[in-house]
């Protein structure tokens, strides 16, 4: 939840405009938020995730893609701003130019979309295989138009409890996701896995941005 990665970012930002010097608290900033990503791209020293089997980064078991959208947005802009400064992102002894970055996130948002193992677009409404139980009230709960009357907060448990699919169908939502394995239970109980957030879907609309203009 913190804003370092974000900080640190914007920092390496100047530092490859030539506006502030690469040297002391500048320097170590911009170290920090490269050793990251190349955690991230899997060219670090493996404290800050692992691939799943299916190819996904993996960071935490709690909607674990709020960090893997949060993380692909940090990436391809960092790529951008070395692209311009003609630079690459060096990870040890491997130097890694900007077009792979972008491939890297590349593929974690193909991931999200369906290109994974249990062929499910973890943006809801989007292909064929998406979740259809959220946990998410207003999706749960039938619309005002459909059921203009009050619903009591104990009158709610009926539809949580339901099996079928939610009532509404939340477009453009992305749950937390599936866990280490590639596992995702589609369960309106399952909130580690299923519940949905501005947070999680924002980053994504910045990547998805530069995946359509690149």
């Amino acid at each position: 939840d913190d804003k370092f990665v974000g900080a640190q970012a914007l920092v390496a930002k100047l530092i490859l405009q030539g506006k502030l010097p690469n040297n002391g608290r500048h320097a170590e900033m911009r170290s920090n938020v490269e050793s990251f990503l190349c955690n991230v791209v899997q060219h670090g020293d493996g404290r800050s995730g692992r691939l799943t089997p299916g190819g996904m980064l993996y960071l935490q078991p709690w909607s674990n893609l709020q960090d893997v959208t949060t993380a692909m947005f940090v990436l391809v802009t960092h790529a951008d701003h070395l692209a311009a400064a003609r630079a690459s992102l060096q990870c040890g002894g491997v130097r890694l130019p900007p077009a792979q970055l972008v491939s890297f996130a590349r593929s974690q948002v193909d991931y999200i979309l369906g290109k994974n193992p249990m062929k499910m677009s973890y943006m809801v409404g989007v292909g064929k295989r998406y979740p259809l139980q959220p946990h998410h009230r207003g999706a749960s709960l039938p619309s005002i138009r459909n059921n203009p009357g009050k619903i009591s907060c104990g009158k709610g448990a009926q539809y949580f409890h339901r099996s079928a699919p939610n009532l509404n169908v939340i477009d453009g939502a992305i749950v937390g996701g599936p866990d280490n394995n590639d596992h995702y239970d589609d369960s309106r109980g399952n909130y580690q896995q299923g519940e949905p957030s501005t947070y999680t879907v924002a980053p994504i609309v910045g990547v998805l941005a530069r995946l359509l203009h690149n």
